[in-house]
């Protein structure tokens, strides 16, 4: 599996550029928090199993079974989430009191936010270990690649051309629609207007997808030989849903307006 480097580069990159993108408002408190999170964070069980096996049997036992559950990537959140939330809020108000890390907005982290950067630093930790671990056998990337058809040349079934074509079109005519040439700027509410678009087709397509692969006997490939159903849930889970609880945590606008020198 990815070792310290992919995950720390993978997390701090990402970090670096929602700050540049946001002015600062996913501040550097931000991005060390949510960095840690995607490298150490799960790994801890890891940790702890090695540290178990130098004090004895019971404690190699214990440290083993702990680390079977803090290495997932929702248990790590359901059992240690809280706690962490409350110790990375604590060691922002450390740094920013001490002057040690710059929060740009002035204030550091609070609980919520926090809790929302481990969430989403733990999800980034498997996005790559989903992928690279276990010689390409991980049961995660087993399960995607199923979800295609690998058995033989696949058939073009006319009613597939026809609903994912017409899914596809409602996307992209969709979202030309939303953001239409109009006479004042561009504002948020366009950009939740297509947000919604972009969560309603792909629901509707990963709904299709299923409906091929268990819900018809015999099964039938969705979109040709491709894993479609797989690669969308992958990437809903470990890519686009931690980014989104980042955008989340930000620091608000209020904040940086209340730096402004009047």
């Amino acid at each position: 599996m990815p070792g310290p480097g992919p995950h720390l580069m993978y997390a701090m990159s990402s970090g670096l550029a929602l700050s540049t993108l946001t002015n600062g408002r996913f501040s550097p408190h931000h991005t060390l928090t949510y960095t840690i999170n995607a490298f150490f964070g799960p790994d801890i069980g890891s940790f702890s199993e090695w540290l178990g096996s130098n004090l004895g049997s019971f404690a190699d036992s214990l440290a083993s079974e702990l680390a079977d559950y803090i290495h997932d990537p929702f248990f790590y959140i359901f059992i240690l989430g809280l706690p962490l939330c409350f110790f990375y809020s604590w060691l922002s108000r450390i740094l920013h009191q001490r002057r040690i890390l710059d929060s740009v907005s002035g204030v550091p982290l609070s609980r919520r936010q926090c809790l929302s950067l481990v969430s989403a630093g733990c999800l980034s930790h498997f996005f790559l270990d989903h992928l690279f671990e276990e010689n390409g056998h991980s049961t995660m990337y087993t399960w995607i690649l199923s979800t295609g058809w690998w058995k033989n040349r696949a058939p073009v079934n006319p009613d597939a051309v026809i609903v994912v074509g017409f899914l596809c079109t409602c996307l992209i005519g969709g979202f030309i629609y939303i953001n239409r040439v109009k006479s004042s700027k561009y504002t948020r509410k366009q950009s939740y207007q297509s947000l919604k678009l972009i969560l309603t087709v792909a629901i509707l397509y990963c709904l299709w997808c299923a409906s091929q692969i268990y819900w018809i006997y015999p099964p039938r490939p969705a979109v040709g030989e491709e894993a479609d159903l797989g690669v969308l849930v992958f990437l809903a889970t470990y890519l686009f849903f931690p980014h989104c609880l980042c955008i989340m945590s930000m620091n608000s606008e209020d904040h940086e307006t209340h730096l402004l020198p009047h």
